[in-house]
């Protein structure tokens, strides 16, 4: 995998809304938040656009992604929100040319889409970290600022993660390169040209929100009928949240566990990444991480995610 340039300060990055459209206050509570970590948010008009449910024509989305990896003084890449609309903009995006620029594309929820374009389609490493809108605009409450600077502006690994919340659902230990993102966007990928396709040994993250429990085992079986789960050594869980059935018949977690009661590697719940009732944690996708489940649980960034 192609590691991006780490950040510094002063750093322009480029402001971009690959999805949904937003709210102007929470887009400006975030470029508030990118200047207090040392940066200097850099958009025009085309952020603004809509076209009904989406932040504008797909080609011009893309493009604004285009000139940010063209542009030599941007050094890296966030989006605003999630919803939808990220996967329209993959047959007009250059991947050469992503490749090259080598900038961090930070973002999750519906731009997993992205995420694993950059990663399995450019052999780039990209990030499941804050967006501006309900993450970044929030401060410390909304994101977890010492894994989002560990991971994109040290040439050091981050080290362990050990947030609150994390259990062990099947014990162990295992290593390998980290993958994934929402899941409901993972299984929409497949079959396509730009299917999530992560090689043997990987470590699988999987994170979702207001899925009930039978939907998150629908795609769950799909992820293990077309052999991708086979390829996993250990499995990470998001927080699952609001994934319980209405009621409390049959919780998220407990239908998490039932799912991987025959893995035969380690299983973590509860890692805080993309959508967390808390600060959430930022993972770079495509380095190497170590997964310990144990009374201790923990992922361990192995090696670093930029250059």
């Amino acid at each position: 995998m192609v590691k991006p340039h780490a950040l510094r300060p002063g750093d322009r990055i480029a402001v971009v809304s690959p999805a949904s459209p937003f709210k102007r206050d929470e887009f400006e509570a975030g470029v508030t938040e990118l200047k207090a970590l040392g940066f200097e948010p850099v958009y025009d008009e085309r952020v603004f656009a809509r076209r009904g449910y989406v932040s504008g024509e797909p080609e011009m989305r893309a493009a604004a992604l285009h000139d940010a990896w063209r542009d030599p003084s941007i050094a890296a890449l966030v989006g605003v929100r999630g919803g939808y609309g990220s996967v329209q903009l993959l047959p007009h995006l250059d991947a050469d040319l992503a490749r090259t620029a080598r900038k961090p594309f930070i973002g999750y929820s519906d731009l997993t889409s992205l995420l694993i374009f950059l990663n399995a389609t450019c052999g780039l490493v990209a990030f499941h970290g804050p967006m501006l809108a309900g993450r970044l605009g929030r401060g410390e409450q909304g994101y977890d600022r010492q894994s989002l600077l560990a991971c994109l502006t040290s040439v050091e690994p981050a080290g362990e993660l050990r947030p609150t919340g994390l259990e062990a659902l099947r014990p162990g230990e295992a290593s390998g390169p980290l993958f994934g993102g929402t899941l409901s966007q993972i299984v929409g990928s497949l079959g396509t040209p730009y299917a999530f396709d992560p090689p043997p040994g990987f470590v699988l993250f999987l994170d979702e929100v207001r899925e009930r429990p039978y939907r998150i085992d629908r795609m769950f079986t799909q992820l293990r009928l077309s052999g991708v789960l086979g390829r996993a050594r250990a499995v990470v869980w998001g927080e699952l949240p609001d994934c319980d059935e209405p009621g409390g018949e049959y919780g998220a977690r407990a239908t998490a566990a039932d799912l991987v009661r025959d893995f035969p590697g380690p299983v973590l719940v509860g890692f805080p990444s993309g959508h967390t009732a808390g600060p959430a944690w930022t993972l770079p996708m495509g380095v190497r991480v170590s997964v310990k489940a144990d009374s201790q649980p923990a992922v361990v960034i192995e090696e670093a995610a930029v250059a």
